[in-house]
């Protein structure tokens, strides 16, 4: 494991702004934070099919773990027209001269057995020149159904071992899918894995919907609907679709929801007589608590993962800009001090970071930045990106991108934090307004 790592570690030294830190006899961990990082390369022969049943799952299984691996950046598959050695057997010893002479630095093999409906996933991840395993081999059980599941499983235990992060592979995404020309839009609530796949349509376009957004535990989702014909926060049970409004009075207009951390509670905005201010809500309860008082528009507010405060987007300046306050209200500190407009911001998993979109000289941006406002970052520039949200494990950023013209769409891409491997995420139609699940259980 150690030699996988340094073949990373090395990669990265070589451009600028990697940097990884050891600990005395400890394990190699590595952050990338810049630069061009020369993926590591890899081997994932097709699993072993260990009943009849298995066959159809066992080579699908290795591909999506070499799409999930490769598609970060990080890691290049060495393909199997390389391979010299073929893996017949789970438990068959493995060939370390045959992978090392196809350079590969990381090997994964696996087994596959079906039992009716019932599907099981065994791996194991190799050091190759180490001539060792990466730690003990796993197993996961579940229904032929989710044999992605236990794949995404696979490529984020592997990720974790050789990068010292926690995955996001097994992860889900609420978005808005968008149809029709543009100047006539239907919009409706869908969900996804990360990658794509398995898309599952919540609403139907009947109303506009915006801004959905995952609980803390990935089991409901919070959007904006005009179903009554202004905007109202609903919120749906994704396993059952079902859903309730959460009723802000008579009179005001209530959108731009967010979950606290503890689930129970919701900070969103809401406008009444012309202003706009913050409140925060009991889901169960419907108490309301005002956190703003201001002429100023506020809004996009967004929890630290501690709880404890809040990133919003105000003009209370005179332009669109960013500010941090204690979650149950007070005194704001401004954080965005750069040129150009802020908005939308979405504090990371890991507590460290803003994203943010950020409009200057008729280009908009996804940046990042330090929580009190320093390092800004920006990632990526087009005619209009916005809406960033991150990966349950802080290294990506996913958002929406639309072209320009009458033709124009709106598609979903991915970046990560040190704007490398941008690309587009596959969705059936036009997407936007991305939120990420956190891992699922």
């Amino acid at each position: 494991m150690r030699k996988i790592l340094a073949a990373l570690l090395i990669g990265a030294a070589a451009a600028a702004g990697a940097g990884a830190a050891m600990a005395q006899d400890g394990p190699l961990r590595i952050e990338i934070d810049q630069g061009v990082i020369e993926p590591l390369p890899y081997a994932v022969p097709d699993f072993v099919p260990e009943t009849p049943a298995a066959s159809e799952y066992a080579a699908q299984i290795a591909r999506v773990i070499a799409a999930d691996l490769s598609g970060t950046g990080l890691f290049r598959e060495v393909p199997a027209s390389a391979h010299i050695s073929k893996v017949t057997g789970f438990d068959s010893p493995v060939k370390y001269a045959d992978w090392k002479a196809v350079n590969a630095q990381a090997l994964i093999t696996g087994a596959v057995s079906v039992n009716g409906n019932q599907l099981t996933v065994r791996f194991r991840g190799h050091d190759v020149f180490a001539e060792k395993e990466l730690g003990t081999g796993l197993q996961f059980n579940g229904t032929t159904d989710g044999w992605r599941r236990m794949a995404h499983k696979v490529a984020d235990a592997v990720y974790s071992r050789i990068t010292g992060e926690s995955g996001y592979f097994d992860s889900r995404v609420v978005y808005v899918s968008e149809s029709g020309p543009k100047n006539d839009r239907r919009k409706r609530l869908a969900v996804m894995d990360y990658d794509g796949a398995n898309v599952q349509y919540l609403t139907n376009s009947a109303s506009i919907v915006l801004a959905p957004r995952f609980s803390p535990s990935g089991d409901r989702v919070l959007y904006t609907s005009y179903e009554s014909g202004f905007p109202q926060i609903h919120v749906l049970d994704v396993g059952q679709v079902q859903r309730k409004v959460l009723s802000s009075g008579d009179g005001t207009m209530s959108f731009a929801p967010r979950f606290a951390p503890d689930g129970r509670t919701i900070v969103y905005s809401q406008t009444q007589g012309g202003n706009t201010d913050l409140f925060s809500m009991d889901i169960q309860t419907g108490a309301k608590s005002r956190l703003t008082s201001a002429p100023s528009i506020e809004t996009a507010p967004s929890f630290s993962p501690d709880g404890s405060q809040i990133v919003f987007e105000s003009d209370r300046s005179g332009s669109q800009q960013l500010y941090v306050m204690p979650a149950g209200g007070g005194e704001a500190r401004r954080i965005s001090f750069g040129e150009g407009r802020y908005g939308t911001p979405v504090w990371s998993p890991r507590g460290d970071m803003i994203a943010f979109t950020k409009q200057n000289k008729g280009r908009f941006h996804i940046g990042v930045m330090r929580t009190d406002g320093g390092e800004e970052r920006l990632l990526t520039a087009s005619f209009l990106d916005e809406g960033p949200t991150w990966a349950p494990n802080g290294r990506v950023i996913m958002f929406t991108r639309e072209s320009q013209g009458s033709a124009g769409r709106a598609l979903l891409y991915s970046v990560d934090i040190t704007g490398r491997n941008l690309k587009p995420v596959k969705t059936p139609d036009g997407a936007s307004d991305p939120a990420w699940s956190p891992l699922q259980k």
